[in-house]
């Protein structure tokens, strides 16, 4: 079943769609990267996995269509972590209230940059936030937030995207809590590559039913 779930922060108004599954373990959060949205195909691909291992999912866009259609032109709050951060921090939030889904452990699966906010968020909300994967993430953007993320965290990273998985190695040794590193060989940022996206989702799906249930 899928319902629309706005995630209402200030006078912002943020379009989501929330789908949860029949005798659901948990549910997890979406942070989209760069220039994208809750339709992100990739995103949208893994929480189909998710669903299907019995995990609510929700997607929703991090930036209004006004400030998407900015942030085409400029690439500026694409890196604005601190809003973003905000943003889907309102999100864990309302999942704690709704009546949907107060009762169920919470992860976060961010993309890109969206993994930034992912961290910074679970950082903020240590005592909900029970499991985060990252895509491809950049948690250099996170900054000091890193080191505040206690629980257990899955960075997933392209064999060929060499830059981010640096990034992501390095980000491990300064991460406190626990922290595993899988590398998909052959990928890229994208994961277009066959089977790699695939891998993704399995990966995630292992990861948020083992430390969300």
């Amino acid at each position: 079943m899928t319902v629309p779930f706005g995630v209402a922060t200030g006078s912002t108004a943020l379009s989501g769609d929330l789908t949860v599954p029949a005798d659901t373990l948990g549910v997890v959060a979406f942070a989209h990267g760069s220039g994208s949205s809750r339709n992100s195909p990739r995103n949208v691909a893994v929480a189909r996995s998710l669903q299907d291992q019995r995990l609510a999912t929700l997607l929703f866009d991090l930036l209004t269509a006004d400030e998407g259609r900015y942030d085409a032109v400029t690439g500026r709050l694409r890196f604005d972590i601190d809003l973003l951060s905000d943003r889907l921090v309102t999100a864990v939030d309302q999942l704690r209230e709704d009546v949907t889904t107060r009762d169920l452990a919470i992860g976060l699966f961010g993309a890109s940059t969206g993994a930034a906010a992912a961290f910074v968020a679970a950082a903020r909300r240590p005592e909900a936030v029970r499991a985060v994967v990252s895509r491809g993430g950049r948690p250099d953007l996170a900054g000091a937030a890193l080191a505040g993320v206690e629980c257990p965290t899955l960075l997933v990273v392209g064999g060929e995207d060499t830059q981010v998985l640096c990034l992501n190695e390095q980000a491990a040794q300064r991460m406190l809590g626990p922290v595993e590193l899988a590398v998909v060989p052959n990928a890229t940022h994208l994961f277009e590559e066959p089977g790699a996206l695939e891998r993704v989702a399995d990966l995630a799906a292992t990861w948020f039913t083992r430390h969300l249930t």
